[in-house]
């Protein structure tokens, strides 16, 4: 994975509730046996028509968003199905970072197995940084070690588990601990033979 600090970009306002992996990625294109790929179909049923014509007035479609790498939706993001393809497809579409008043807790609990920072703040601050950002294309700075989202003039402080700030800020996956115990393993290894 790659690790979190800071980052600075427009963002990207999906200004609706409940939005579930079935839309995040849809079961069709869950074929694929890579992580890698699934960006393309991001929200899709959205983005496109039924002759795969990109739907102007998508939020994804519009050209002051392309390139933005923090999505801000409302409540209950990533509900449904369990389906850790959802944050692959948001992560390879471009986003690591989603602002929400609240998430689905599987969906919430993969983002950060993945590399995507989930930040939680309150409905009002939520509903104000969607009005900002899109009334006109908005930058935010994120600072994952200061646990802070700079809107403007105004910032906004979340909070994070201990865990999962070190985890992100040093780009670290399961795999990547248990490596960090390898010294470990081996010694315990090589004192326990196993039995013939």
């Amino acid at each position: 994975m790659k690790p979190i600090n800071q980052v600075n970009s427009v963002l990207t306002p999906l200004n609706r509730k409940n939005v579930d992996t079935d839309q995040i990625i849809s079961k069709e294109f869950l074929k694929r046996i890579e992580r890698t790929g699934f960006g393309q179909y991001v929200f899709y049923h959205w983005r496109f028509d039924a002759q795969g014509n990109p739907i102007e007035d998508f939020v994804l479609n519009q050209p002051q968003y392309k390139g933005s790498s923090i999505l801000v939706a409302h409540d209950n993001f990533g509900c449904g199905s369990s389906r850790e393809h959802a944050p692959w497809a948001i992560l390879d579409y471009g986003f690591n970072v989603i602002i929400a008043p609240s998430y689905a807790d599987i969906f919430h609990n993969n983002c950060f197995k993945n590399g995507i920072l989930p930040i939680e703040l309150s409905i009002p601050e939520v509903e104000e940084i969607l009005a900002t950002a899109e009334a006109n294309p908005t930058e935010a700075i994120v600072n994952l070690a200061q646990q802070t989202v700079t809107v403007g003039d105004k910032v906004y402080h979340f909070d994070i588990d201990g865990y999962y700030k070190e985890t992100l800020l040093n780009g670290w996956d399961e795999i990547s601990l248990t490596i960090q115990y390898d010294e470990y393993i081996k010694k315990y290894e090589q004192s326990h033979k196993a039995f013939v």
